[in-house]
């Protein structure tokens, strides 16, 4: 970010000496060289401020804030600690991390892991790094406990709705049941000795979105442990989020949950609830997020795996989880199998905020 304000004041100076250069062409009352030093000094001066230490808080400790664009979304870490250097050079190699791994699991990126698995795993056992494949396993996992709710194999049903790469689009039934015939959990195959994966119908597609954002956060938090972090909220595109420890004279960092029917961008909008994260996570999925209007109804981009229609019945669910990973992939089971199935099925140790699609606004904690 230096660097670009930096630029940006170099080529602002050259331009206030080109306007200063063809006044005196014109005019000849000030000479160039009197007006260049004003410039140069008013640069300098503005210059210097980018290097002024980064803002101080309560205790002592520095702040800063930094921002990334990777795995089609921003990924925003707010830190608190005592040293600039080591602060900065603990938020470069958490992006560091994402980039990585944004050209690991990218389904957007034909060279990626992921997608080389999409392609190939159809014909034959596909062998991926320890790494991916504990990802897999534990998206079994979710679908196994929220019968098939969550399902990574969703690939197909996004790509025939419009939702892959596009804004979305209403499909005939026949195409549907074309997509369904690709899509379920339990046509992967994954061998731990092997430490591969392999489809039991051609022309699956893994979509990696429903656990992406979380995994990615929760391997940011961890290196922010190891460099010894004081404090930071890590974001991904707000609705993936992380609280470490917390920020100076504060219990936790708050973050408001607005009603999935009110704008984003309006400051004045009450929120619906307010959540203090103290190493915790929080995430949240809703119809507002991607969706599109035909006849008079909504279609979002969370589908039931299961019939492969966009659910309805719910606007947004947030949860509240320990890891992010999790707080992320549990949003989708609740979302479309409903409150009264979350009563009953969702984690102890997990909390869940619903918004039903009702005419009142109609929000509420599980638990």
């Amino acid at each position: 970010m230096t660097y670009i304000i930096f630029r940006s004041i170099v080529a602002s100076t050259v331009r206030s000496v080109a306007v200063l250069r063809e006044n005196d062409e014109r005019t000849s009352l000030v000479p160039l060289a009197g007006k260049l030093a004003v410039v140069l000094r008013c640069a300098a001066a503005v210059v210097a401020l980018l290097f002024v230490p980064a803002a101080i808080a309560a205790g002592g400790l520095l702040r800063l804030e930094s921002s990334l664009d990777a795995m089609g979304t921003t990924y925003t870490i707010v830190a608190y600690g005592e040293d600039r250097y080591r602060l900065q050079g603990a938020i470069d190699e958490s992006f560091e991390e994402v980039r990585r791994l944004d050209a690991m699991l990218s389904n957007y990126r034909p060279g990626s892991e992921w997608s080389r698995m999409n392609r190939e795993a159809g014909a034959k056992p596909f062998r991926v790094t320890p790494e991916t494949f504990q990802l897999l396993e534990s998206c079994m996992d979710y679908s196994r406990k929220s019968e098939g709710a969550f399902d990574v194999t969703v690939g197909p049903l996004m790509k025939v709705w419009g939702f892959y790469k596009g804004t979305g689009r209403l499909p005939h039934r026949a195409e549907i049941r074309g997509a369904l015939a690709r899509v379920g959990w339990r046509k992967v195959k994954l061998n731990s000795e092997e430490v591969t994966v392999q489809f039991l119908r051609s022309g699956m597609d893994l979509d990696p979105g429903g656990i992406g954002k979380g995994y990615a956060v929760d391997r940011v938090v961890e290196l922010l442990n190891q460099r010894k972090v004081h404090s930071a909220l890590i974001s991904a595109g707000g609705s993936s989020i992380f609280g470490l420890n917390a920020p100076p004279n504060e219990s936790g960092w708050k973050v408001k949950i607005r009603h999935p029917r009110q704008p984003a961008d309006n400051p004045n909008v009450r929120p619906v609830a307010e959540v203090v994260l103290h190493n915790l996570s929080m995430s949240t999925s809703g119809s507002a997020e991607k969706h599109f209007v035909s006849g008079g109804m909504t279609y979002s981009h969370i589908f039931d795996p299961r019939n492969g229609y966009p659910a309805q019945g719910i606007l947004s669910v947030t949860v509240l989880a320990p890891k992010t990973i999790d707080s992320e992939a549990w949003t989708k089971p609740v979302f479309i199998n409903g409150r009264q199935w979350a009563e009953e099925n969702l984690p102890r140790q997990l909390r869940a905020f619903i918004c039903e699609d009702k005419a009142e606004q109609s929000c509420a904690w599980l638990r």
